[in-house]
């Protein structure tokens, strides 16, 4: 947990006793205690909201039919056009 051992954990708990006092203590680390946790929940949705976002942009477009259609109706216009110009000219 952070690189801190039992000896320092004592140590900070002899300093927060101090500091804070014995009748205070639990209230202190009972409000520690939900902050870090509503810290810990509020990093999980920002996490899940960034995971939805990113699965929504991988999922495949679905106007591809749309312009794949266009494109071959004018790429079959083009030809058209091309067999029109070469009747027009004898060539086949």
């Amino acid at each position: 947990m952070f690189g801190i051992g039992f000896q320092e954990l004592i140590i900070i708990a002899i300093i927060a006793l101090l500091i804070v006092g014995p009748k205070k203590l639990p209230d202190l680390a009972k409000t520690l205690g939900k902050g870090f946790r509503d810290f810990k929940n509020a990093t999980e949705g920002v996490t899940e909201d960034l995971k939805d976002a990113l699965k929504e942009d991988e999922k495949p477009k679905k106007d591809d039919g749309l312009k794949d259609s266009l494109v071959l109706k004018k790429s079959d216009t083009e030809e058209a056009k091309n067999d029109a110009a070469g009747r027009e000219t004898g060539k086949p």
